[in-house]
Formats: structure tokens, C-alpha cells, sequence
């Protein structure tokens, strides 16, 4: 016999399965697959922002970009440090492959992350390099209640983020990215993102080029990709309103409870709507000639490169302003076959003063700077919508968690401030601030780019003078 309380368990159930329906529904609706600005030209979008706007462009139009590259597990200092005065300086062993663009350089001394010292807590100095890099804050120890800060990446992004179809771009060469507790009793959360929208949420990277490519600029081959990617617009605009329609009708059938879940639910929704919303006010995508790439390389030097040029596709394009990129995290124990290293580079930092270990982590140390020089060039060798190179109009800041990974360091980081910032910067040089926050330098590179009603920063004092 079919009872009352079988009827109420039916409409229980099938309130639940709703639920999960749309969570499953969720997952699709929320991957962001939209396209890029148009190619070496502001769009009209744009150029027809609020008033302000201009703040986030050079003296002459240009887009300036900003982006943070972070390595992992410290460096060796004697290796790293130039030799020499402000603008006559050496570069030493590790920084030698930045010679050819050193006058697009700055090698910033002097510059600190006090929280991500041990303090109290102990044991975590990977898992500190890694959540306060851009934060400036001392994160809360804790798997599972995670509280860090908002980045400066995501700081700049909420103020320019309107300007391009994608407020920023979060990359990582992290293949494998686990869960749970990871260094010492911290979440997992701190030591795979230096990218955070808030407190308790980190902006996860993405660690596959072909997703980033599809996402930047549409899935398919040359010639199809605008079209494919208007018509998977179209058809999240269709999910979006069946999911909004039908969680209308759904609420008013919840209990309190559930009905904060949906609204939590909603809450991510609406986020994906809002980023429909923008693609749709910049328009079709452009079509790279550029192959789709086929995924993730076997090379780590090939990965690591390919990864590099999505960056430069997008700040080429328009496509965001703002990125960030994680080559390793902290605590990163990959080995380096491919220059003769076999040991893992976590256990080799840990060196002892063991000459022969100190010289492999230094070729390790070298191998990312040759990297990233290589990117440096391929930005100064592209012509942008004013005629100046996009390093130009560029602010790269390179730099990681640790200062000395065997001691567990955090003052005297090891920082490169790369780019020109469209004149506003003046580099060539080799500077010693002299034991001040780095948060102070995030705040100076926010004033750049409008954001200069910021009091302060993580642990910042002031701004950073002579950049």
C-alpha cells in the first residue's frame, strides 16, 4: 500500500535527484570556453568603458600587461645575485640567459615575505611560499579551513578585468594537483595556487595548452574555431536559462537548508552567466593560424614554452590583461633528465652545502631562467598595437616563495621585474631595497594600472620607491 510517508519520501527523493541534476549540470555549465579579443587592435568595447579605463593602458594606448611566474624551491643566492653596481652590474650564472634583454630587466633585491616564515607554525615553509607570494599574508595552518588572502593579480583584475574578454588567466605545469593535506598540516589549496579571487578561494590554474587555447580562442581547426565557439555560447545561454528557469520554480519546494545550498549553487551560475555576458559584449573570436595544440608535451622544456606562448597568445590578442603561471609548486620534486639531473629538485635544495648538490640545483635554478628568457624574447620580438614590443608594454614579475630552500628563507627573495610597463618602469638595473615587503612592490604595480586607492597590501609599508 502506497502510505503518506512513501509519498513524502518519493517527493524527497525527487527533490534530491533535482539537486544533483543540477550540480551535474553545473559542472557542464561552468567550464569558461569563450574566445579571444580581437587580434593587435583594442576592440570597441573596449575602447567605450568607463571612465578610467585608460588607466590600465601606456602613455600611448597600448594594453599593459601584468604577469606573475612563480619557481619553484628557492634558488642558490651566490649563483643568482648580479655583481657590480645599479646599472653596471654582472649578471652571475643563473641569471646569464637574461643578458640579451637585460635592458628590459630588473633584478630586485632586498625584498621580503616575513609571512611566510615559520612563526608559530612550525613546519609548511612550501606550502607558505606558495599562499603568500601574492598574497602577503600569513595563511591559516589548517587542511581543511582555508583562509589566505586576496592575490594582487585578482586585486587588479576586479578593477580591469571589464577591459578583455577574460579578467585573467591562471596557468600551471603542475601535472598532478592532490586534495588533501600536503606540507606539514596545510591544505593542499596553499601549495598549488598563488591566485586567489578571495580568502577561501583560489583561482585553480589550468595545466593542459590545448584547454587553454580552446578556451582563448575556440575549439576546431583554423577557419572553424569563431563559429564553433558562438554556437557553444549560444548553447550555454540555453542551459543557463533552462537551470535558472527551473531552479525558480524549485525553491519554493526547499527546505532552509536546501535552499541555501541552491543559492550557493546559483551564486556559481550567475558567475558563469556574467562571463557569457562579457564574451558576448566583445564579440566573434579571432581565429589563430596557429595549430590547436595536441595537449601536454612529453618534454618538460617543450610543456613549459608551450605554456609560455598561450600567455603571449593572450596578452597578444587582448584577450586578458592579467595572468599568473606556475612552473613548479613549492616542494616540487621533478627531476631533471633532460639536463642530466636524475635526483628530485625538492631533495636536492635541501643541499647541506654539498658542492656537488649545490651546482645541480644552480643548473636547475638556470634551466627555468633560460625558459623564461626565452619567453622574454619571443615578447620583445612581437610588434604591439603601438608600435613598441609587447615587453614593453609589459610587467613580468619572476620570482618564488623560498629565498635559500635549504634554510627555508623568505627575505632577500629571489624577484626579476621584467618588462618596461609601457615607460613607466626603469629597468636595466640591479636595485638592493633593502629588506622591505614585496607586498610594497604589488602596491606600486597596482598603481599603474589604476588601482591606486589602496591604503595597503598583505604586510605592505608604503609603496616601493626607485622601479
Amino acid at each position: 500500500m502506497h502510505t503518506p510517508a512513501d509519498s513524502a519520501r518519493s517527493q524527497q527523493f525527487a527533490a534530491m535527484n533535482r539537486r544533483h541534476f543540477l550540480r551535474g549540470l553545473g559542472a557542464c555549465v561552468a567550464l569558461p570556453t569563450f574566445g579571444s579579443l580581437l587580434s593587435g587592435r583594442l576592440s570597441a568595447a573596449a575602447a567605450a568603458t568607463a571612465a578610467g579605463a585608460q588607466l590600465a593602458t601606456t602613455a600611448t594606448g597600448a594594453p599593459l600587461r601584468t604577469a606573475f611566474v612563480f619557481f619553484p624551491n628557492g634558488a642558490i643566492p651566490a649563483r643568482w645575485w648580479p655583481e657590480g653596481g645599479a646599472t653596471d652590474f654582472k649578471l652571475n650564472s643563473t641569471l646569464l640567459p637574461l643578458e640579451p634583454v637585460r635592458r628590459h630587466v630588473q633584478v630586485l633585491g632586498g625584498l621580503d615575505h616575513i609571512n611566510a616564515t615559520a612563526g608559530n607554525d612550525g613546519g609548511g615553509d612550501h606550502a607558505r611560499g606558495n599562499g603568500t607570494f601574492l598574497t602577503g599574508v600569513r595563511i591559516n595552518k589548517s587542511a581543511t579551513d582555508v583562509r589566505a588572502g586576496i592575490s594582487i593579480d585578482q586585486v587588479m583584475a576586479n578593477r580591469i578585468g571589464h577591459l578583455t574578454r577574460f579578467r585573467s588567466l591562471e596557468l600551471t605545469c603542475d601535472i598532478n594537483r592532490p586534495a588533501a593535506g600536503c606540507d606539514s598540516g596545510y591544505s593542499c589549496a596553499y601549495q598549488y595556487n598563488i591566485s586567489w579571487q578571495s580568502p577561501t578561494t583560489p583561482m585553480t590554474p589550468e595545466n593542459n595548452p590545448r584547454l587553454v587555447f580552446e578556451r582563448l580562442f575556440g575549439a576546431g581547426a583554423h577557419g572553424e574555431r569563431a563559429a564553433n565557439s558562438q554556437g557553444r555560447l549560444l548553447a550555454r545561454r540555453s542551459v543557463l536559462d533552462f537551470v535558472m528557469d527551473d531552479a525558480r520554480r524549485l525553491q519554493g519546494r526547499l527546505d532552509l537548508g536546501d535552499k541555501d545550498k541552491l543559492d550557493q549553487y546559483l551564486t556559481g551560475v550567475r558567475d558563469v552567466e556574467a562571463r557569457i555576458q562579457q564574451a558576448e559584449k566583445f564579440g566573434p573570436n579571432i581565429d589563430p593560424v596557429q595549430a590547436t595544440p595536441a595537449g601536454i608535451p612529453t618534454s618538460h622544456a617543450d610543456y613549459v614554452d608551450l605554456m609560455y606562448d598561450m600567455m603571449l597568445l593572450a596578452f597578444k590578442t587582448d584577450s586578458t590583461r592579467v595572468a599568473t603561471f606556475v612552473l613548479g609548486h613549492d616542494g616540487d620534486n621533478r627531476s631533471f633528465s633532460q639536463i642530466g639531473i636524475a635526483e628530485g629538485h625538492h631533495d636536492l635544495s635541501h643541499h647541506q652545502n654539498n658542492e656537488e648538490r649545490v651546482d645541480k640545483v644552480a643548473q636547475i635554478d638556470r634551466w627555468y631562467v633560460e625558459r623564461f628568457a626565452a619567453f622574454l624574447r619571443r615578447l620583445d620580438a612581437t610588434e604591439d598595437v603601438d608600435g613598441h614590443s609587447l615587453l614593453h608594454n609589459s610587467r613580468i614579475v619572476y620570482g618564488g616563495g623560498n629565498a635559500d630552500a635549504n634554510r627555508h628563507t623568505h627575505d632577500n627573495l629571489p624577484v626579476i621585474l621584467a618588462g618596461d610597463g609601457g615607460g613607466l618602469l626603469s629597468a636595466g638595473r640591479y636595485v638592493q631595497h633593502g629588506a622591505k615587503p614585496m607586498s610594497n612592490l604589488f602596491l606600486s604595480l597596482a598603481d599603474q594600472v589604476g588601482v591606486n586607492d589602496l591604503k595597503s597590501f598583505g604586510d605592505s609599508t608604503g609603496r616601493l620607491a626607485n622601479v
